[in-house]
């Protein structure tokens, strides 16, 4: 069944439109990586995390972004979400892993190191309406491919408890208002078992949403809080 889909609907390249994949080497390798930064100030920071100056009891500790919002990741992405190539997740993620394996980020040192404590990945989760009409979560994706490659557990921990506008063409101010009070903990999520959490999303913009969902996470029990995105 696959090989007659790929004859008739070949793979193409996002970046390029070269038949055979969805994401060709020469387009991964044109992703374009950039010095990462604390979450809070959006200045540089060592290894994405949050500059103690800046640190809050329920922020967020750290942001670590795959590359750059800007093409071939660009194109990736958007294909990803609303072209529903969901093949992509996969490819992204190994990036990201292959990525982490090579340079061995302060994020993986503190999973490796707290492994023993409990961490989980919880993706940022869309409205109902919203994730029926779409068919899926893209964040939710990201995230049960990056738990199963890490061998982390992974859990719907949060849920979109009112329809919200899109944050797209939102600016600073009107994208944390627009999201405040839009999450809470799933009632089937335990945080004691599992306090340590990688939240996934797939773009961080102002970083409003990933924000506020680590704000709902550490006012029930959650003590550490890094958030994971493909872009930024």
């Amino acid at each position: 069944m696959n090989l007659i889909l790929d004859l008739l609907f070949p793979k193409k390249c996002v970046g390029c439109r070269q038949e055979e994949s969805y994401f060709c080497e020469g387009c991964i390798s044109n992703i374009l990586q950039t010095d990462l930064v604390c979450p809070r100030c959006e200045k540089l920071a060592v290894g994405g995390q949050t500059h103690p100056i800046c640190r809050r009891k329920f922020g967020l500790d750290g942001l670590w972004s795959l590359g750059v919002y800007q093409d071939p990741l660009r194109k990736a992405i958007q294909q990803l979400k609303y072209k529903w190539v969901r093949e992509l997740a996969d490819v992204l993620v190994d990036i990201t892993i292959v990525y982490w394996a090579r340079y061995q980020p302060f994020i993986l040192d503190q999973i490796k190191k707290d492994r023993g404590v409990g961490w989980v990945v919880i993706p940022v989760p869309l409205y109902w309406w919203r994730s029926n009409s779409r068919g899926f979560n893209q964040s939710s994706l990201i995230g049960q491919t990056l738990s199963k490659k890490l061998g982390l557990d992974y859990c719907e921990g949060l849920k979109r408890i009112r329809y919200t506008k899109s944050q797209v063409k939102l600016k600073g101010k009107q994208r944390k208002d627009n999201i405040k009070n839009a999450f809470a903990l799933s009632p089937n999520y335990q945080l004691q078992t599992t306090p340590y959490i990688l939240l996934i999303d797939d773009v961080w913009t102002t970083g409003s949403t990933l924000k506020e969902c680590c704000y709902i996470l550490k006012r029930n029990g959650a003590k550490k809080v890094w958030a994971l995105t493909l872009a930024r």
